[in-house]
């Protein structure tokens, strides 16, 4: 690594808008300690479970035990020798994909169809899985194997997620295994510009979050600045698709109707 590159990734310099804090959850581990009084036992202790595993993996880098970097750094690091090791779930591999990066993904789909996970799955959908897209997820039990299969231990890894918290999650089984140096994404590949990294056929690695309804209507943050990019077309684009959501929505609603009122149909053709 050259010597002004170390001497940015140990720094860890902190800004004002947080885009290179090593605590990029430092509100949401605060929040989780001032729940509602009347929020169950199970629900608090959960929480705060998150809020003492989320302090822990910031906790690495502040002690040096992961180096804090950009994307860009990151990309300048895989030209060095270092691997990039991708932790996202396959789709958003699939949306946009790294070259030369190892995959081996933190967390997979929850197959679980028991009441349970049935249970589990409906509230996903309903808590923000139909804006955002995505399924209920659980830890990868062979997450580690994997990597040892893929990683020599004396290899120096960049690990990056799409947005930064899965990544750093994934830094502390990788330290306890022996790998190091290790590197973070701040901000994940969220923040990063075209160009910061190599993708496959030129892809923007933001859309690799993209899904649900707000990926359809082009709501994202990468989404609209091509929208900008292209100008009124782009924009005539986003209009027709939300055009074509509400009238998906109203077909719905009258097929709904037809379902629970037989009168519908009887209304309908008796006025023809």
């Amino acid at each position: 690594m050259s010597a002004a590159l170390a001497q940015r990734v140990v720094a860890t310099p902190m800004s004002s808008a947080g885009h290179r804090s090593p605590v990029p959850q430092r509100a949401a581990v605060q929040a989780a300690a001032r729940l509602p009084v009347r929020c169950s036992r199970s629900v608090r202790a959960l929480a705060v479970a998150d809020a003492t595993a989320q302090k822990r993996w910031e906790s690495q880098v502040r002690d040096g035990k992961v180096q804090n970097v950009t994307a860009k750094e990151a990309g300048a690091l895989m030209k060095e020798g270092w691997v990039l090791l991708d932790v996202r779930p396959p789709q958003e591999i699939a949306n946009a994909k790294l070259v030369g990066a190892v995959e081996v993904p933190l967390f997979v789909v929850d197959s679980d169809m028991s009441p349970a996970g049935l249970l589990k799955q409906a509230s996903n959908f309903g808590m923000g899985g139909w804006w955002l897209g995505g399924a209920h997820m659980k830890p990868n039990p062979q997450f580690m194997a994997e990597v040892q299969a893929s990683v020599p231990k004396d290899t120096p890894v960049v690990v990056a997620c799409q947005k930064g918290l899965r990544s750093l999650a994934a830094c502390e089984p990788l330290s306890r295994a022996g790998y190091g140096p290790l590197a973070w994404i701040n901000g994940g590949f969220d923040t990063a510009q075209p160009g910061d990294l190599p993708t496959k056929d030129g892809a923007d690695i933001r859309l690799g979050g993209v899904g649900g309804l707000s990926g359809i209507l082009g709501w994202t943050e990468a989404q609209r600045e091509a929208t900008r990019t292209e100008g009124f077309a782009g924009g005539a684009v986003n209009i027709i698709k939300v055009l074509a959501v509400l009238l998906v929505i109203d077909l719905v609603w009258f097929g709904y109707e037809v379902a629970t009122d037989s009168n519908v149909l009887t209304d309908f053709f008796g006025s023809k």
